[in-house]
């Protein structure tokens, strides 16, 4: 679980990185995505 909880944090940082540029806009809000599903996974798990 940490390791999901240190990757979503890595996939956040990066997803707002991208989205920050106009041509990869939408990876990086795909990768945000990702990341909060990763991360809503893991307080799912740990309830």
């Amino acid at each position: 679980m940490a390791l999901a909880m240190i990757a979503g944090f890595l996939l956040f940082a990066g997803g707002v990185k991208l989205a920050l540029d106009r041509q990869t806009r939408g990876r990086g809000i795909l990768m945000i995505v990702a990341a909060l599903v990763l991360v809503m996974n893991v307080m799912i798990w740990t309830v």
